[in-house]
């Protein structure tokens, strides 16, 4: 397992991915569509604000449909042998708090036809020299408490369960369990 930069020669990979069932966005199942739209419009300018450090991108669409300042962020992707997934990480310059309607420092999801082949812990391990790079002394990771294959990707990687809370209403208002994981 690689992460790659998002790169426009990869893109086709990451259109049949959403054509073929996958969302980026795990909580706006209709992001798959815009994203193949965004793409068909301009996939050059698509693929330069997936890794965006410096929060140039413009505001993010929530799943109520409100729009955020975005953070910067960096988006990696998955890669063994094809296109597997996403991870992606946000921060705010300067301290680990994180906005209320953001659900953590670190997202992922793997394509479902590659699901339980480790791809997503994997991952985790390898986006976390990248956040301390980005100054981070410890990420949080959200999950639902439902979710037990992304408790396991988030406990193999170190995570400690912190607390479990409802979400932002403009997140959906769901359970949600949140995790650490020091950067040492």
């Amino acid at each position: 397992m690689k992460l790659r930069i998002p790169n426009i020669d990869d893109i086709p990979a990451y259109v049949s991915a959403l054509k073929n069932g996958w969302s980026p966005d795990n909580l706006r199942p209709e992001a798959a569509d815009e994203q193949i739209a965004a793409i068909s419009k301009d996939a050059a300018s698509f693929v330069s604000k997936l890794d965006d450090p410096t929060a140039k991108a413009g505001p993010l669409t929530l799943p109520d449909g409100s729009k955020v300042p975005r953070l910067p962020s960096i988006r990696r992707w998955i890669w063994d042998n094809e296109f597997c997934g996403h991870i992606g990480l946000r921060w705010k310059p300067g301290t680990e708090e994180l906005p209320p309607t953001c659900s953590g420092h670190i997202g992922y999801a793997v394509v479902p036809w590659r699901q339980g082949e480790g791809l997503a812990s994997a991952a985790l391990v390898a986006i976390l020299p990248e956040a301390k790079a980005a100054g981070l002394k410890y990420v949080e990771i959200t999950t639902s408490p439902d979710n037990p294959a992304s408790i396991r990707v988030i406990e193999k990687a170190g995570g400690v369960m912190v607390r479990t809370y409802s979400a932002d209403k403009a997140l959906g208002g769901r359970e949600t369990v949140e995790y650490k994981i020091p950067l040492t």
